[in-house]
């Protein structure tokens, strides 16, 4: 099922999917929920971000290619991790579908892309095992996790680098039946593609984290995890459009604009 927020009408609703048609829903997916009969055609809505977590939650390092460049950038040698390690965005970034990436007017010219998996959280949950742990994804969406470079060395955190306004698309929507060995992660700007991974191919998968991290904290319906990224991007340019396409997901879509001094 494929889970869409979205305004019309001057309303915002949850709704599904269903080919270029969005049926309108009372309630939403993660409680009780019923069909409406307010239909709608797909490309005459406002897609909003599909959810606005409780906490955002961001893999970093865990695609060996993306590794290996950011080392041989830095002329080191690549250390692999040898567990999940896991940070945070800041929800302030969060931008939908077809909305534009604004780069702030003093902003260097090393803005980046990187397309994500999102793994989004269905239910309530700690102490995850192995067995157990996918019990509690509720589907996927997709992740453009925009970096400022040049701030990213300069400071001690990634207070600004990752988390400026506008810095974190995602959408369009959240599916619920993709399959993660099928996924495969396309990424084009202005129509030419410039990276191609499999989804799945991660240093750490989806089940490891979701252990890793219910040790500690518990999960909740609305959460999400940014899964990291494979490659590297070209310098991102005022006008340029960035498509991320996720095999059995969707594609997500934002123009970047710098904002004027």
């Amino acid at each position: 099922m494929r889970w869409l927020k979205f305004t019309a009408a001057d309303k915002t609703s949850w709704g599904i999917v269903e080919g270029d048609q969005v049926i309108a829903i009372e309630g939403d997916p993660f409680g009780e929920w019923q069909r409406t009969s307010r239909t709608y055609q797909l490309s005459q809505v406002k897609i909003e971000l599909p959810l606005i977590p409780r906490t955002f939650y961001c893999v970093g390092l865990n695609y060996l290619k993306h590794l290996k460049e950011a080392a041989d950038k830095r002329g080191e040698v690549p250390a692999v991790p040898d567990r999940p390690e896991i940070g945070y965005r800041a929800q302030n970034a969060l931008i939908a579908h077809d909305e534009d990436v604004a780069i702030p007017s003093f902003a260097t010219d090393k803005i980046h892309y990187e397309g994500e998996l999102v793994v989004v959280i269905g239910k309530k949950v700690k102490h995850l095992t192995n067995q157990n742990a996918m019990d509690c994804v509720f589907g996927y969406t997709i992740g453009n996790d925009v970096s400022e470079r040049s701030w990213q060395k300069a400071d001690r955190s990634l207070w600004r680098s990752k988390n400026a306004d506008t810095f974190k698309p995602m959408g369009p929507w959240i599916e619920t039946e993709a399959d993660l060995d099928k996924m495969e992660t396309i990424v084009r700007v202005n129509g030419k593609e410039t990276n191609r991974f499999h989804t799945n191919d991660m240093i750490f998968g989806v089940v490891p984290f979701l252990v890793e991290l219910t040790k500690y904290f518990t999960l909740w319906p609305g959460d999400v995890i940014w899964m990291g990224t494979d490659g590297a991007s070209p310098d991102i340019k005022h006008g340029d459009v960035v498509e991320i396409d996720i095999t059995g997901v969707g594609t997500l879509r934002n123009r970047f604009v710098r904002e004027e001094r």
